[in-house]
């Protein structure tokens, strides 16, 4: 027995689901979620733990400003937002603040329970970003603006106030992950935004259509780091990783200072000495007629390379005072596709032996070389030392101001704490609930060459008894097969009589004898043949 009952098995099975299946299509490719939501317990020392488990209320307020430098049309902060369950949601019950527009400015933004002061405790922001449909081009980072008076949040644009500016921004194939500061200068007041180096670690979130968790750690000793779904991916310190750096340099070049006329930074000089040989031509041509070539014998002179496209036709509205005259378009002469060439023919080129360009006398060292010059250094009046940058400007509020050609973009679960015990105790009970359950979720809804089966056997508990016997019986076949008893030679003839085989082992000397040992035999299958 062969054993492609086993795929046959398999293609009757799927036959019987789909004559059995009487579910809509349509209705197939919709995921229902199987957990239910639990709402994280609140931490006692958060500056901000948002859920938006009871919506936005008066917490959140979405800005009515007007972008300066920006055409009326787009001007506008006029963003929707909207507390709700993102589409194709793993978790029964858990919203987010879903940013339902695209191709528009949007801010919305919440003061913190209380400012947060950079008083010797680590700074640890961390949210969740789900992007339902993919980003093409877009930030998605979020602002903690700096408390300062005069903060309007029904106001909050691009010019707000910020302490730091962390999270993701992409435009094709451009994928960044911010992390901003503004350091106010000491001397003069002004701030001025520090970069954070590039991060090195995988940015690649942008279309899987799953949540991901950001965070930023920024210690006392200003040092920082970056994580994405608990992999950090970036790393370094205030003082060391910033650019432009938090200190200027105490010397600067000097402004005043000129390079003098007589300075000469030419390390090599023609030779002064050198001569053009004589024999060198420097009117000679590079390239010269190839008198070997020979004109191909189907060569078409008297063909024109393109000719009228007999098939084109005056537009109706052409008009001849306006237009000119009409003419037909030029396409390649077919006669010419099935010969050499067509026209003219030319003699082709090739490089001239004699060929040795411009002259120009071989370069030396300079002997009057200076050197590179370069201006005085002076005191740099400018110069400052901060070395503890981690004390920035205290944060009031948490904001989102962003423009994205996506929509569908949901946060969620933002937290704001200067303990990181915190932070993951918090993670524990919101993104990783939240992550498993995408995991199932995903693996439960993605579409299997076996699932049509194992639906089957789940529904019809029948076929179990057809996949056991299809299964079974050609392993039981095989074990007899290749087993047996070895203590006997099998009977190889029924009769006595001297058959070839006797006669061939008589003749070798192998005829078995009571003392001979015992010979292995293959399985049955082998014997017949």
């Amino acid at each position: 027995m062969k054993l492609y009952i086993v795929p046959l098995l398999a293609l009757v099975v799927t036959l019987v689901v789909a004559d059995n299946d009487d579910t809509p299509s349509e209705e197939l490719n919709v995921p229902t979620a199987e957990v239910n939501y639990t709402p994280p317990s609140r931490p006692d020392n958060a500056f901000l733990a948002e859920t938006f488990d009871n919506g936005l209320g008066t917490k959140w307020v979405k800005s009515a400003a007007t972008k300066d430098d920006t055409d009326e049309d787009i001007a506008k902060y006029n963003g929707e937002w909207e507390v709700k369950e993102g589409d194709g949601s793993a978790v029964q019950g858990d919203a987010g603040l879903v940013l339902t527009t695209k191709a528009r400015h949007a801010a919305i933004s919440a003061k913190l329970d209380q400012p947060f002061t950079f008083s010797g405790k680590p700074l640890v922001v961390q949210y969740e970003v789900k992007y339902t449909n993919g980003m093409d081009c877009g930030g998605s980072y979020m602002k903690l603006l700096s408390d300062l008076p005069g903060l309007d949040l029904k106001n909050v644009n691009d010019k707000s106030g910020y302490t730091i500016m962390f999270g993701p921004d992409t435009c094709g194939v451009d994928k960044k992950l911010h992390f901003i500061m503004r350091h106010k200068h000491p001397k003069t007041g002004m701030y001025e935004e520090k970069h954070a180096k590039k991060a090195t670690g995988n940015l690649d979130f942008y279309t899987d259509k799953k949540t991901h968790l950001f965070r930023l750690t920024v210690m006392p000793d200003s040092t920082w780091e970056v994580h994405v779904d608990d992999a950090m991916i970036n790393s370094g310190s205030l003082l060391e990783d910033m650019s432009p750096p938090i200190n200027p340099p105490a010397e600067i070049d000097d402004p005043e200072d000129s390079k003098p006329t007589d300075w000469d930074d030419r390390e090599k000089i023609p030779d002064p000495d050198a001569t053009k040989p004589i024999d060198w031509n420097e009117d000679a041509p590079e390239f010269i007629p190839d008198d070997d070539a020979v004109k191909p014998a189907d060569w078409l002179d008297d063909e024109p390379e393109f000719v009228a496209d007999e098939t084109s036709e005056k537009p109706a509205d052409w008009d001849e005072e306006m237009d000119g005259e009409w003419e037909p378009a030029k396409i390649e002469n077919p006669k010419c596709k099935e010969a050499s060439g067509c026209g003219e023919w030319q003699r082709p080129t090739k490089r001239n032996p004699d060929y040795r360009g411009k002259w120009r006398p071989e370069m030396i060292a300079n002997p009057d070389y200076s050197g590179v010059w370069a201006p005085r250094k002076i005191p740099n009046p400018d110069f400052f030392e901060d070395l503890e940058p981690y004390s920035m400007t205290p944060i009031g509020a948490v904001a989102f101001e962003l423009w994205t050609m996506t929509d569908g973009v949901v946060f969620d679960n933002i937290l704001i704490t200067d303990d990181v015990s915190v932070a993951d105790k918090w993670t524990s009970q919101t993104w990783h609930i939240k992550k498993n359950a995408e995991f199932a979720f995903s693996a439960k809804n993605s579409p299997s060459v076996f699932q049509p089966m194992l639906d089957a056997l789940e529904e019809m508990p029948w076929l179990w008894a057809v996949l056991v016997v299809s299964v079974l019986v050609p392993i039981g076949l095989i074990v007899y097969c290749c087993t047996g008893s070895k203590d006997e030679p099998a009977d190889r003839k029924k009769t006595d009589a001297v058959s070839p085989d006797d006669e061939d082992e008589k003749a070798s000397g192998d005829t078995p004898t009571k003392d001979s040992p015992k010979k292995e035999w293959p399985c049955r299958s082998e014997q017949a043949h």
